[in-house]
């Protein structure tokens, strides 16, 4: 096979930080001046490896006798055949070879909204993260008003999405290309938005329509709420590999989910992460039903009645036990 051929610098990501040509085999690589390819590695002999052809015209790596070695797969290789995809480390560079007719993947179709980067998106999501804060210090002040804890809780919040969209930035731009802190604020916004308004609406349709699971389960909707910001906050850093993240996420989801459920029945008894519905709202927000005072005391006479089999199921076994002793 003729050249050129082009060794790949690779990031820890896999992403590509340089290509190198070079026009024929063999290739002499290592720290030393004198190579085709300088590793610019301490860890690197000088004169490392040597990429040429075997026998059968195959491309391969050959070790010149390094302290370090040439290492694939975790493991130290005198010599190895090179594909397109092999990825050796030498030292630590991680290098690939590949030849000048390569096939590549096809073009990626560019979903990329670049208008919504920046300062936009940050803006939006911060004031979603504000009024997220004021509306819940609101629902539950019961003091006379005072504006300090607005103002606290404003700044409690504003900080924690500066430091979630930050912690998220930083990994954006570890193992992507871009940081985008703007659209990590706003998946962070619209995340606290979306707990505020399905736990709102999940409280008045429980009330409304005497659909206690909707507030007594108010904490799995709250789970993969944050489970769907873990999503977006993974394809933002690396957008083509949605089905994993989704994967990811919904076992994440199941398994809070569960963990929830299990301490809610040890603490409790009860699955359900109150007993009784928690939200009361005026009556005229009521669309079912009213039941009637002699529909709830025929009721309990139905539990009285159980209750007494049950009890005299029991002091007749116990009376037995008696007489049998």
């Amino acid at each position: 096979m003729s050249g050129p051929y082009f060794i790949e610098v690779l990031a820890r990501n896999g992403d590509v930080l340089h290509r190198h040509q070079c026009a024929a085999l063999p290739i002499r690589l290592g720290r030393g001046y004198d190579n085709d390819f300088i590793v610019d590695d301490a860890h690197a002999a000088a004169r490392h490896a040597i990429i040429e052809h075997d026998a059968e015209g195959r491309i391969v790596m050959r070790d010149l006798g390094s302290r370090n070695g040439v290492i694939e797969r975790g493991k130290r290789r005198a010599a190895l055949v090179l594909g397109g995809d092999t990825v050796v480390r030498i030292g630590h560079t991680s290098l690939r070879v590949r030849p000048f007719d390569f096939p590549v993947a096809p073009e990626l179709i560019d979903r990329t909204m670049h208008g919504w980067e920046g300062a936009l998106p940050a803006l939006a999501g911060l004031l979603l993260i504000a009024l997220f804060a004021l509306d819940t210090t609101w629902i539950g002040d019961t003091q006379p008003f005072q504006a300090i804890r607005y103002v606290q809780a404003l700044a409690t919040w504003l900080g924690a999405g500066l430091l979630w969209g930050g912690v998220w930035a930083f990994t954006n731009r570890l193992f992507g290309r871009h940081a985008r802190m703007g659209r990590h604020l706003f998946i962070f916004g619209c995340g606290l938005t979306a707990i505020s308004v399905v736990k709102a609406l999940g409280s008045l349709c429980a009330y409304a329509f005497s659909l206690e699971a909707l507030s007594r389960y108010g904490s799995h909707a709250v789970i993969a709420i944050v489970c769907a910001m873990l999503f977006y906050h993974l394809c933002m850093v690396k957008p083509h590999h949605p089905k994993r993240f989704a994967a990811a996420c919904m076992a994440l989801l199941a398994l809070a989910s569960g963990l929830v459920l299990m301490g809610n029945d040890q603490r409790s008894g009860h699955l359900a992460d109150d007993p009784y519905m928690a939200v009361l709202l005026p009556p005229s927000v009521r669309v079912s039903r009213d039941h009637e005072v002699d529909e709830f005391l025929g009721d309990v006479a139905g539990l009285k009645a159980k209750l007494d089999q049950e009890r005299a199921h029991k002091v007749k076994d116990d009376g037995g036990d008696g007489d049998d002793d």
